[in-house]
């Protein structure tokens, strides 16, 4: 069976083409090596959401691997706003992807002539399911990357730690995984943080435990502050996770996707709770508060 076929368009270097049309050197050290950095970021009523916080982190993430980008902030956001518009999507998906660009066969990134700026367009797609029935969530042997060897908290093109533990995840059953790090404590899932209530307590893995510092699960952390709802950071062995009154995850794309199952466990009844639900609405109406003009 083919693969269907992908919507959007693509902008290389400033150039946009169909995404079926886009091309990249084969030389180029993100293919290579996976030596490149990302962002997602959704519109909201074609305004960008969180662009602001999104960009820093990119540079956060620049200077974590030594890679210098090239161009201002306002020069990223015309890219992507170019790319935007030419998609005539009313929302969209968008992919901010640098690499390091092209240069020889070997690690060392010095020869690279300058990084390239890969900009994907696609229609936005909520995965509303996952967000009303939940998620099931596995645990699953293979371990988050350590911090002290490939950090998560610079969010890289190199994603396989990731990838295995989804596959992993998914022939046991399971929607998504929730990994540990060396150390045993709860990290995030392969493309979300994670947050999870016991003993009515909101809890969710510390930056230290070696997270990628999400935008969402960062924007929830300052709103739960006004409002005045305790949110515990710390480095929480899984069982505390195996045992959780109720659990859900967070990304720029999913929202807050609600966890009904951890490791073949019922979490509560099966359905979303009501710390989950305060979460989720509190979510939509950050939202609405940092989509901003272009």
């Amino acid at each position: 069976m083919s693969a269907p076929a992908v919507t959007g368009v693509v902008s290389i270097d400033g150039v946009v083409t169909p995404i079926a049309e886009g091309r990249v050197p084969v030389m180029d050290h993100g293919l290579l090596f996976g030596d490149s950095l990302y962002e997602v970021v959704r519109t909201l009523g074609g305004r960008p959401v969180a662009m602001r916080e999104h960009l820093a982190r990119l540079r956060q993430s620049a200077e974590m691997v030594y890679l210098r980008l090239p161009w201002t902030d306002a020069e990223i956001v015309a890219r992507i706003r170019a790319a935007f518009v030419a998609s005539e999507f009313p929302d969209a998906y968008l992919r901010l992807v640098v690499t390091r660009g092209v240069g020889p066969m070997t690690l060392l990134p010095d020869a690279c002539d300058r990084p390239s700026m890969i900009v994907y367009v696609m229609p936005l797609v909520i995965p509303a399911a996952d967000n009303e029935r939940g998620v099931a969530i596995v645990v699953p042997e293979r371990l988050r990357n350590d911090r002290r060897s490939l950090a998560p908290a610079a969010k890289t093109g190199n994603y396989l730690n990731n990838a295995l533990a989804l596959i992993e995840a998914k022939r046991a059953g399971g929607d998504d995984a929730v990994m540990v790090n060396p150390e045993g404590f709860v990290t995030e899932a392969t493309t979300a943080n994670v947050f999870w209530v016991k003993d009515g307590v909101l809890r969710t893995p510390s930056l230290d435990c070696g997270i990628l510092a999400g935008i969402t699960r960062a924007l929830l952390l300052d709103e739960l502050k006004r409002e005045r709802i305790t949110a515990v950071e710390g480095r929480f062995p899984v069982g505390d996770f195996l045992v959780a009154d109720e659990a859900f995850l967070t990304g720029t794309i999913r929202g807050v996707s609600p966890v009904v199952r951890i490791d073949g466990r019922t979490v509560a009844d099966g359905r979303p709770g009501p710390v989950t639900r305060r979460i989720a609405a509190l979510n939509d109406r950050l939202l609405d508060a940092n989509a901003r003009d272009w």
